[in-house]
């Protein structure tokens, strides 16, 4: 079997999976949250933190809660990192310094997972599984809580009650996240995934050198690492790590599981409005710009410029051979385009233009599905745009689902979609300008610039990925990317928020003849329109200047 008919097929049953996924997920998350029982668990976990599940919550209170769940996490994991050097299970590492704990802390309560460190050579069982691991879990949860506060924006009339944040905290992980991460972690450790508490071992000579492993609730991890859209791997080959990624099968399995729960969403999100339609075009602009990006990814990384090419069936370097560049393709797709950050290869030895294209997905906003809950309402806010857009081409107040998008309501939505191209474009000049930070580049010109490029756009969007030629473990670094994960983590939540307190205040408006339909495909076609321009007017200058550069050189 050639090697692009192998990709094709993957890609073919990978699609399949989705679909057979898509509407039982979607309908029982919008279940899930629209439900008034609470299980036992659930209750036991408010009793313990002092919650009343049942009390509804304007914008305002939503969002503290959000924000003080969030800081008092970061606090811990800061502390648990600290302290590692005193506690049992951390396998004899010594503790995190102050600025890698900063960064690794707001890392992954972010929902980022950038990693400036070697984790089999630095975390022990307690961080990993008491501390990072549950990360995964939370963050993730809090995502999806704030893409269902903006929905309930949509659906409910009059009223600026957004429901309970700790009610849906707990109902996501309890009830979404932990079932399917269990069964995912099961099926990894049968496709040989390792799941065990040993300590360091050592394999015996490698190239003149002894080599050691440690091991580690790895499958576990990983099942979350991917589902939740987190990307932090227990080792820093990542997935490209055969303890935990062993093969083709588990390789599906973590893209599947990457995508999955965000796709699902917009099902979701259409049952909750009460009209699947409405769901089914977020889907469409979605799937349209992921599937473009997967078959411009695969076409840039088969192509064959020379005899090693065509010997190795593509663009090998940086690639396992165990995935060959179909499964390294997908995958790389599906992370950058979600705010994963996992890989199974590494960005850096991609082409120049397959390098740029993954970073054009994390610089759309991450929203073709984007993570969990991020990439939904991120597109949701991106279809405010379009309908706002349309508004003036006709000459008519802009409505989406109902709502009026007044003054109040765009400028949000602007905020929204500026914040994280300034903090990338900004810290990212910055790098460049100051005399220090340009020493951690490994290469030069047009591919060092790219190395920064992705480095703050990676850290803005949530996303954790690198270009590996990058050492950010620096004091600037780490501080600056610490900074950029959190403002881009929850400056947004904050406009997003508030807009929803304000589409839940407005009455409703009945459609006319006038009314833009934005259950049709035209609306669809008409999104994606604008989030290609929004995105290439913002980075296309910096994009000229790194990887459209490189590949055009090259």
């Amino acid at each position: 079997m050639s090697p692009v008919l192998a990709g094709v097929l993957q890609l073919l049953a990978l699609v399949v999976a989705l679909g057979l996924a898509y509407r039982p997920l979607g309908d029982y998350m919008a279940g899930v949250y629209s439900s008034k029982k609470h299980l036992r668990v659930e209750k036991w976990i408010y009793r313990a933190i002092g919650a009343n599940p049942d009390t509804e919550m304007r914008w305002p209170a939503y969002l503290r809660g959000v924000l003080a769940f969030s800081a008092v996490s970061v606090l811990f994991l800061y502390l648990l990192q600290r302290l590692q050097g005193s506690l049992p299970g951390s396998l004899g590492f010594s503790s995190i310094d102050p600025d890698q704990a900063f960064n690794t802390a707001a890392s992954f309560v972010a929902n980022t997972n950038w990693q400036s460190y070697y984790g089999e050579q630095a975390m022990g069982h307690v961080v990993q599984t008491g501390g990072l691991a549950v990360q995964n879990f939370v963050s993730a949860s809090v995502g999806i809580a704030v893409a269902v506060a903006l929905v309930r924006g949509f659906a409910r009339s009059r009223t600026g009650e957004l429901g309970n944040f700790w009610s849906d905290l707990v109902r996501g992980t309890i009830r979404i996240l932990l079932p399917i991460a269990v069964i995912a972690a099961l099926v990894l450790v049968a496709c040989g995934a390792i799941q065990n508490f040993s300590g360091i071992h050592g394999v015996g000579q490698f190239m003149g050198g002894s080599q050691q492993w440690n091991g580690g609730a790895v499958a576990s991890q990983e099942a979350i690492k991917e589902l939740g859209t987190n990307g932090g791997g227990y080792f820093n080959a990542n997935s490209a790590h055969p303890f935990e990624n062993p093969n083709g099968l588990s390789n599906l399995l973590e893209i599947f599981l990457i995508l999955v729960i965000p796709f699902s969403l917009t099902r979701t999100f259409g049952r909750m409005v009460g009209s699947l339609k409405q769901g089914y075009a977020i889907l469409a602009a979605m799937g349209i710009i992921w599937l473009g990006f997967t078959a411009l990814m695969m076409w840039t990384e088969f192509a064959h410029h020379g005899p090693a090419f065509d010997i190795a069936g593509g663009a090998m370097e940086g690639k396992e051979t165990r995935f060959g560049v179909g499964g390294s393709s997908i995958f790389a797709v599906a992370t950058t385009l979600t705010s994963t950050g996992a890989v199974n290869s590494f960005h850096s030895s991609f082409t120049g233009l397959g390098g740029g294209i993954a970073m054009l997905g994390m610089q759309l906003g991450e929203i073709a599905p984007g993570g969990t809950g991020s990439g939904l309402y991120g597109m949701l806010i991106m279809a405010i745009i379009a309908v706002f857009i349309a508004g003036l081409m006709v000459g008519r107040t802009p409505e989406y689902l109902g709502k009026k998008i007044g003054t109040r309501e765009i400028k949000l939505a602007a905020c929204y979609i500026l914040i994280t191209p300034a903090l990338v474009l900004c810290f990212t000049a910055a790098a460049m300008a100051l005399p220090t930070p340009v020493h951690s580049m490994t290469n030069s010109g047009a591919h060092g610039f790219s190395e920064i490029l992705y480095a703050y756009t990676s850290g803005a969007n949530n996303n954790g990925s690198a270009f590996a030629g990058l050492n950010a473990d620096t004091q600037w670094f780490n501080t600056t990317i610490g900074l950029a994960m959190l403002l881009g983590r929850f400056l947004p939540m904050v406009f997003v928020l508030a807009l929803a307190g304000s589409l839940a205040e407005q009455r409703p408006v009945p459609a006319t003849v006038g009314t833009l339909g934005t259950h049709k495909p035209l609306f669809s076609g008409l999104l994606v329109g604008t989030i290609m321009i929004v995105a290439g007017l913002t980075y296309f200058p910096a994009l000229a200047l790194g990887p459209l550069a490189e590949g055009l050189a090259s």
